[in-house]
């Protein structure tokens, strides 16, 4: 079968399409034939070296992906042949609290990956894929969508009425968005692209706010929402943007931090205003398959549809990961089989 493996040394042309045995089918497994796959920040870092330096190459790469259940293994209860089925990214977080176990046992990082056109799952790995959504939308739920429910529904316990500020238009911060408008939330998005304020009001954003042209945009979100500050932050830029968000947000509100895409400022960041302010700080690590599974019927029950900006053929990864780099995209960056 054909697969993606990363190579040594680290980099986008270090990614290569090889030819690989398929993966035994064992007890309680089932082999996917992969339709569709989706790119996250996370992926491009481990490619690139930076996630992880000491990761042992060969890898296969990624840990979003769709496709239809080909085969079960013996004692095999939850798909039959023919299901639709989606990654789970923390394959043995079923419910309940993490471990560090529940943690390593994340795809694409060094162990499974998806990147194949064939993969054998553990049975509780798998997620039935919302019914109404194409197989490059469901390969975007896994990672992006999933990290913002748990930010919003879990930890936010969001409420009608509330407002969030969601930074960028990478895929967590646009399916923050609509998971926002879906609970009734008012929504303060942020943009360095112009040419994305239009689509993100499109969306369900009540104030854009391009950050070229105010750079002390936490000034200008506390002044949309009457000196107050917003209820929620989905944080995903950082140590970069973290001082700005702890502006932006209400006493006693919610800060999830999600990304590390921006660059730490030279002074670092003073945590007195935390404490001042009585704002939660939440460290958001994807999710289980109880959330995943609560977000997919909420999708279905609203006919919600994931943001798909370009989807490229799986053998031209290395263009869609420069293309993911290049930060132009509005949403998810795809591959299909």
């Amino acid at each position: 079968m054909k697969a993606v493996e990363l190579h040594a040394p680290f980099g986008i042309d270090s990614l290569q399409v090889v030819d690989r045995p398929e993966p035994p089918l064992g007890p309680r497994e089932v082999r996917v034939r992969m339709k569709a796959w989706s790119l996250n920040y996370r992926d491009l870092m481990m490619a690139k070296g930076q996630y992880n330096p000491k990761l042992k190459l060969p890898i296969v790469p990624l840990s979003d992906g769709a496709g239809e259940v080909v085969e079960i293994g013996p004692g095999t209860t939850r798909f039959a042949v023919g299901d639709r089925v989606v990654s789970l990214f923390v394959q043995q977080w079923i419910a309940g609290e993490k471990t560090e176990t529940i943690r390593r046992s994340a795809l694409g990082g060094g162990g499974l990956g998806v990147a194949a056109e064939h993969v054998v799952f553990p049975e509780d790995g798998l997620v039935a894929a919302p019914s109404h959504l194409s197989h490059e939308q469901a390969a975007t739920l896994p990672c992006a969508a999933l990290t913002a429910w748990h930010a919003l529904v879990d930890i936010g316990r969001i409420n009608a009425g509330d407002t969030v500020l969601t930074l960028g238009t990478g895929g967590v911060s646009l399916f923050a968005l609509q998971f926002a408008k879906m609970h009734g939330a008012r929504v303060i998005s942020t943009t360095g692209s112009p040419g994305k304020i239009e689509r993100s009001r499109q969306l369900g954003a009540s104030e854009v706010i391009d950050y070229k042209q105010t750079p002390e945009w936490a000034e200008a979100v506390r002044q949309l929402t009457g000196g107050r500050g917003v209820d929620h932050v989905v944080e995903v830029g950082g140590a970069g943007t973290l001082p700005q968000s702890i502006a932006a947000v209400r006493l006693g509100g919610t800060v999830t931090l999600i990304g590390v895409l921006s660059a730490a400022s030279q002074g670092g960041f003073n945590p007195t205003s935390i404490l001042m302010k009585g704002v939660r700080v939440q460290g958001i690590f994807v999710g289980s398959r109880a959330m995943a599974e609560a977000m997919h019927r909420a999708m279905e029950h609203h006919r919600t549809e994931p943001i798909v900006d370009l989807v490229f053929p799986l053998a031209e990864i290395r263009e869609a990961m420069r293309y993911l780099e290049s930060g132009r995209h509005f949403g998810k960056v795809c591959l299909k089989a």
